[in-house]
């Protein structure tokens, strides 16, 4: 069977934004496809340490399972749940890939760039993070990878190590499927990108010192959807959705039709044209406290035995498969 993979970092409690552009697809692509296709979620706690963690790192490990089984993640025997750091595969195959990789290529990483901007100095994590980022991709063969768009690069980066090894030393890897594949397969015309509830020019972001500019999972219900209502929107008469044009009204709309699960030309036929800005905010903040009692009252409901039996479970897969794969990179480079 082909494989599906992906991970949220565990830095810290997750954003409305985290949970509807990556969390939720990822749970209903599982859901749809774990019968035909083998499904990795891991947590990949070692990314987690290249930066600050609020805190503790094991705790928010479990936690970020949590989230996963409370928006309604389906187990069977196809879905495969770990934590990164419990697979020494992943380590070892980030080095021989560091030996596979250019330095060139990973100074051209945006992420890179952004991250170490302005900085006299960071770590090597930062830099080298798209190679392990590349050797969890590879180790499992997985074809898709469902991600945000500021990942894209690091997909083509994986591509591109994967076949620069296959060509000295053969059918090694698997080579991931192009970005606009992964787009089409995640059932999405481009990549879901919530914004900032004040300024809508920019994601909304966990990181952003404005309270009122995001919401996060952990929010009181009724708080955050007083967050809603004082969300940035603009001066024209009408609602209309352009997110070039009209971000912040584009980004209320955007979120009632993924909290909903409703075509997003559905919610925009509803609204569009009308002058109900007020009625429209009351509308989403509705929704996302609905949202959040339903998901808060789920997740207070699952124990961390549960999750702890889990990681056990798809640790002992994870383990399996990586090292098959790893036998066969050390192989080819005359390691065994």
């Amino acid at each position: 069977m082909k494989t599906i993979l992906t991970g949220i970092r565990a830095n810290s409690v997750l954003t409305l934004g985290n949970y509807l552009g990556a969390l939720l697809p990822m749970v209903r692509l599982s859901n749809k496809y774990s019968k035909d296709y083998n499904v990795n979620i891991f947590v990949p706690d070692l990314h987690s340490i290249i930066s600050d963690v609020d805190g503790d790192l094991k705790e928010n490990t479990i936690r970020t399972l949590k989230y996963y089984l409370a928006a309604g993640l389906e187990i069977n025997e196809n879905v495969h749940i770990y934590r990164q750091s419990r697979v020494p595969a992943h380590s070892e195959l980030c080095w021989i890939l560091n030996c596979v990789a250019t330095m060139g290529e990973l100074n051209r990483m945006t992420q890179y760039k952004e991250k170490s901007d302005g900085k006299a100095s960071c770590n090597v994590g930062i830099f080298d993070y798209p190679v392990l980022m590349a050797a969890d991709i590879l180790l499992y063969s997985a074809t898709y990878v469902p991600l945000g768009e500021d990942q894209f690069q690091h997909i083509e980066l994986t591509r591109n190590i994967a076949e620069r090894f296959n060509h000295k030393f053969g059918e090694v890897f698997i080579i991931p499927a192009e970005t606009k594949e992964q787009v089409e397969f995640m059932g999405v015309e481009k990549p879901i990108r919530i914004r900032d509830l004040v300024n809508p020019e920019k994601k909304m972001s966990k990181s952003t010192a404005s309270e009122n500019s995001k919401i996060m999972l952990d929010d009181e219900p009724f708080k955050a959807a007083k967050k809603v209502m004082s969300a940035t929107t603009d001066s024209f008469v009408e609602v209309q959705f352009d997110f070039e044009k009209r971000p912040g009204i584009s980004n209320l709309l955007y979120i009632e039709a993924l909290i909903t699960d409703t075509p997003l030309d559905e919610v925009v036929k509803k609204w569009q044209g009308t002058t109900r800005y007020g009625e429209l905010k009351k509308q989403v903040a509705n929704s996302v406290s609905e949202m959040l009692v339903e998901f808060q009252k789920r997740l207070a409901e699952i124990s961390d035995k549960q999750v702890l039996e889990l990681f056990e479970f798809g640790e002992k897969y994870a383990n399996e498969v990586a090292n098959q794969k790893l036998i066969e990179v050390q192989k080819a480079f005359n390691l065994r």
